[in-house]
């Protein structure tokens, strides 16, 4: 479908700064009279300025976000620009209505697969949000904290993962990192042993610190995987500056049993 375009004016001597809602993954200027990047230290903003004074031309600068949406811009120039600080959420509504702006399109992102970023997202803000315990036998408890799998599901290609962090002691657990491994039964309790590292393609409020008596959740999305039979998905959380490591482990039958989710349930 046709993306109308946003304005956008920009000039010589100041910058113009645009802020995404998410992570700008792609940058495209139609003409060399503009000059783009990121602003230090923010993935989601976008600076822009001109390289000439007083150009007529109007050109076109084009956007793709970590979220998969495409924004459009007419670009053109202004001795003094009516705006210097875009928030292109202004623009977008997210959430269960969908009333987003005309010149944001939905693109698929090679790791996602034939999945929509949004639908991704939406999925695991529903298995989030609605927070049901699936899973029962699989996590670990050790030094008053709880590593544990809440629920496993799956939809078009794409594995989500539901992981809680209870807290029961007074102590704050700082999280440094977590690591997926598919790795052999017989030699989990070696120390060097062939593995093979899983990376998740996406975390949704990924949880990096937990109060005392406290419980944080994250939902993990994973390209779709299998488990031979002989081997585990060891899955480890690592406490920053601390030793209250916590493991568990994921068979192959609990892959194969993973839920499927229902996009007309997702909310």
């Amino acid at each position: 479908r046709m993306i109308p375009p946003y304005g956008l004016e920009v000039t010589y001597g100041k910058t113009t700064h645009i802020i995404f809602p998410s992570s700008v993954r792609y940058v495209d200027l139609g003409s060399p009279n503009l000059i783009a990047g990121k602003a230090d230290g923010a993935e989601n903003v976008i600076r822009v300025k001109t390289t000439v004074k007083d150009f007529r031309e109007e050109t076109n600068m084009s956007v793709i976000t970590e979220s998969g949406s495409f924004y459009t811009f007419n670009v053109k120039y202004a001795e003094e620009p009516l705006l210097l600080n875009i928030e292109m959420k202004d623009f977008i509504h997210d959430g269960s209505e969908v009333n987003r702006p005309n010149n944001a399109l939905d693109i698929y992102l090679k790791e996602l697969g034939c999945e929509s970023p949004k639908l991704v997202h939406l999925i695991s803000k529903s298995i989030h949000k609605d927070n049901r315990r699936h899973i029962k036998h699989i996590g670990s408890k050790a030094f008053g904290i709880q590593y544990l799998l809440r629920g496993l599901y799956t939809h078009n290609g794409l594995l989500y993962f539901h992981t809680q962090i209870k807290n029961r002691s007074n102590v704050p657990y700082e999280v440094d990192f977590v690591t997926f491994k598919i790795v052999d039964k017989k030699l989990m309790k070696r120390t060097a042993i062939q593995e093979q590292v899983i990376f998740p393609l996406r975390a949704y409020d990924y949880v990096t610190s937990v109060a005392g008596k406290k419980d944080g959740r994250t939902v993990f999305v994973f390209d779709k995987f299998t488990i031979p039979s002989d081997k585990v998905l060891m899955v480890e959380m690592h406490e920053k500056g601390g030793g209250r490591h916590q493991t568990f482990t994921v068979e192959s039958e609990d892959i194969v049993r993973a839920g499927v989710i229902n996009e007309l349930k997702v909310k």
